[in-house]
């Protein structure tokens, strides 16, 4: 049926890939371990509700993200959104768990919050889905140059999904220096 030499060449082929999974999957989570690193810091910036009840409101946002610890992939973000005089403490934890995120923005959906449901870092962007009780979206987060990252968070409705915040953050700091 099969030749002594295709088998074994087969069976070298299926070695080789079997041998490379490992690196790949080791090198897209260093990949994402970066991404998080890259988004350490100080950033302020402003951002609009574009959509809905409240369109059109403008705010500022101060947020100091910090890397998850030792090992962990991931990224804790710690702050303030004013709108006007009134202040909105922000925070929001992401973790790796297998090979997607989990985590929650603020309380989480059991609270006042969203949960983080999925994710995938791919070079500079990061995409995680968000949840709360019929709500489904994503929040996308894309680093420009180091010093500046976009965030858009949209949720879906019907078929398709409707950007609902912009929000434009430039570096003040990174977490080096703010731990120096």
């Amino acid at each position: 049926m099969f030749s002594r030499s295709s088998t074994i060449g087969r069976c070298a082929a299926v070695l080789a890939v079997a041998a490379l999974m490992p690196a790949t999957v080791a090198d897209a989570a260093s990949r994402d371990k970066r991404f998080f690193q890259s988004v350490a810091g100080v950033w302020k910036g402003p951002g609009e509700i574009v959509a809905g009840k409240y369109k059109g409101t403008k705010f500022t946002c101060n947020l100091t993200g910090l890397p998850a610890e030792g090992n962990e992939t991931g990224l804790k973000l710690d702050g303030t959104c004013r709108v006007g005089v009134f202040s909105q403490p922000m925070s929001a934890v992401i973790s790796q768990s297998g090979g997607s995120y989990k985590g929650q923005f603020l309380d989480g959906a059991d609270g006042k919050g969203l949960d983080i449901v999925s994710g995938t870092v791919t070079g500079n962007r990061a995409v995680m889905g968000i949840n709360r009780a019929k709500l489904n979206g994503a929040m996308v987060a894309r680093i420009e140059e180091n010093d500046a990252m976009n965030i858009t968070i949209s949720v879906k409705v019907e078929d398709r999904m409707i950007p609902v915040i912009g929000l434009k953050l430039n570096r003040q700091a990174t977490a080096m220096a703010e731990s120096d």
